[in-house]
């Protein structure tokens, strides 16, 4: 016979769930079966429910945070582009270094375009913008750089 879930266990399903919005996912998670899930989430919808309401508020509060952060993100988003593309910064990294960086800045801007816009056009947009942020030229690297 299999043993008997506590209050705390069963709530901690029900959260998983609603996290997870899966009962095979749920049941592995907490090393119970899918049936075990499916039998307590069943068994109270209404908990369910208000977990799920809970988990949208908390969403919501997440991003109304960041949107009023939102100044204080740019200003530091501005303070590394100009730290990746000062010219002695460049000068003393590694090659793999520089293609790591810049490969992460075009991934973030070419990254989640809304349905909208073309993603041609904004692709054309976001490379613009990059460009102005490196129109600096790069150090010339001796072939040692690339061995």
């Amino acid at each position: 016979m299999a043993a008997r879930l506590t209050d705390k266990q069963k709530k901690k399903i029900i959260a998983d769930y609603t996290e997870l919005d899966s009962y095979r996912a749920t049941a592995k998670k907490n090393k119970v079966s899918t049936d075990t899930v499916k039998r307590i989430v069943l068994a109270d919808e209404e908990i369910v429910q208000k977990a799920t309401q809970k988990k949208e508020q908390n969403t919501m509060d997440m991003l109304a945070y960041m949107d009023s952060r939102k100044e204080q993100a740019q200003g530091v988003i501005d303070d590394y582009l100009k730290a990746l593309a000062n010219p002695a910064k460049i000068e003393a990294a590694k090659l793999s270094e520089i293609a790591t960086a810049l490969g992460i800045v075009i991934d973030k801007f070419t990254k989640n375009v809304p349905a909208e816009v073309s993603s041609i056009e904004q692709q054309l947009k976001n490379r613009d913008a990059l460009a102005d942020l490196i129109r600096k030229p790069v150090p010339n690297r001796d072939i040692e750089d690339f061995e």
